[in-house]
């Protein structure tokens, strides 16, 4: 990613969480914070203190704002119809929209925005730590320059993954954006289980809480090794884990449940979208 990547001007439209976790990330990739304005008529104080200490515009008079290269929708998706009659204006004919709201199409963006150039990303919440991963989209409008630009914004909250349409979106937010409550269940069910074989609770839940951690590091740290590879060096033939992974990987296993629980999330995500 280069600096000359990030964009001349921008408006960030909805900083809660996640947009509030981008703007910091943007900031200390080096947007300039006087490139900035955000938007948004819930500001916590956080967001508050945030702008006001590194010169942010926060919710400057839309007469004032002109048309930014870059449009970042953050809003909740039930707000886009209230939001969008104020926001329409923003839009100028170059502008790059770049929507994070779950559900909302690229068509549902295009009727209540003049976009020609949008982008539609689903992050996860390890965001909030600089480690999420988001899956994106562009519309046939968006340039090469402008798909260099969303990408190093969104490189902002942590791994960026392309996909070649925006049919794909559904699955990627079957996989990755529900995907970290996934990997938190899987730790209440680990520890269940320990407590199940004798341990006492909190010590279960700690030893389940840190296996999950390591080993999440441990892939990050190995990237070129794959998750088959990690899990055969884990597991000695005939030993414990050989034993736990009989029950694992029979075929009404954990890859099966898996298969069933991303098909699920991907339907309801389908029904979402309209």
């Amino acid at each position: 990613m280069s600096q000359t990547d990030l964009p001349s001007s921008l408006v960030l439209v909805g900083a809660g969480k996640m947009g509030g976790a981008m703007l910091q990330g943007w900031l200390a990739l080096g947007l300039s914070p006087t490139a900035v304005s955000v938007l948004d008529p819930f500001a916590s104080q956080e967001l508050i203190d945030l702008c006001s200490g590194q010169g942010v515009a926060l919710n400057p008079p839309l007469a004032n704002v002109s048309a930014p290269q870059v449009l970042v929708l953050a809003v909740k998706p039930q707000m886009l119809d209230q939001a969008a009659p104020d926001i329409a204006r923003l839009v100028g004919a170059g502008t790059l929209v770049v929507s994070i709201m779950a559900g909302k199409t690229m068509g549902d963006i295009a009727a209540r925005l003049p976009a020609r150039a949008i982008v539609r990303a689903m992050p996860n919440t390890p965001a909030a730590v600089g480690r999420g991963v988001t899956g994106v989209a562009a519309s046939a409008g968006v340039t090469p320059a402008q798909r260099a630009t969303a990408d190093a914004l969104l490189r902002a909250i942590g791994r960026v993954e392309w996909v070649a349409d925006e049919g794909l979106i559904d699955a990627v937010t079957a996989v990755s954006g529900s995907g970290p409550a996934y990997v938190f269940h899987m730790v209440e069910a680990l520890a269940a289980a320990g407590e199940a074989a004798g341990l006492p609770a909190d010590i279960a839940m700690r030893l389940a809480r840190a296996t999950v951690e390591g080993s999440g590091e441990l892939m990050f740290r190995e990237p070129d090794t794959s998750a088959a590879q990690l899990r055969k060096n884990v597991t000695s033939p005939g030993g414990t884990t050989a034993a736990a992974l009989e029950v694992l990987m029979a075929p009404d296993g954990l890859g099966a449940l898996m298969e069933r629980a991303v098909g699920a999330a991907k339907r309801r995500a389908g029904e979402l979208s309209g």
